[in-house]
């Protein structure tokens, strides 16, 4: 079986370290983008079978990364997760209609993180 492709769109070290080390031992094929505008163009380049998305980005926000690869037909099949410290009331919403299929607060629990992550893939 092939392994899933992820995209990671984070502009911190620490935490596209932490998400990348999780899914590589996991055995998911990682692939990482540091701002908006290059996050939409590795998409692209590798469609991805799930993207994480950080949405506190340089370039372009996460909100507007979602709307603009919803905006693409070959990503309305793939699962879209905001990875986010954004976690007022109404952020969770907002992630959702950028088009996002979920959201995942930071700091990421690593004892779930990776059941949240194969609900996605899995059901594929």
């Amino acid at each position: 079986m092939k392994k899933a492709r992820i995209l990671i769109i984070e502009d911190n070290e620490q935490n596209l370290y932490l998400v990348s080390f999780i899914l590589e031992k996991h055995g998911y094929e990682v692939f990482t983008a540091k701002d908006g505008k290059e996050g939409i163009d590795m998409a692209v380049s590798i469609k991805p079978d799930l993207i994480l998305l950080d949405i506190q980005l340089p370039v372009m926000d996460g909100y507007t990364v979602a709307k603009i690869l919803r905006m693409n037909s070959e990503f309305d099949l793939t699962p879209i997760i905001a990875v986010t410290s954004y976690a007022m009331a109404g952020d969770r919403e907002k992630t959702l209609e950028a088009g996002c299929n979920d959201y995942i607060e930071k700091p990421i629990n690593p004892d779930t993180f990776m059941e949240q992550i194969e609900r996605y893939i899995l059901s594929k």
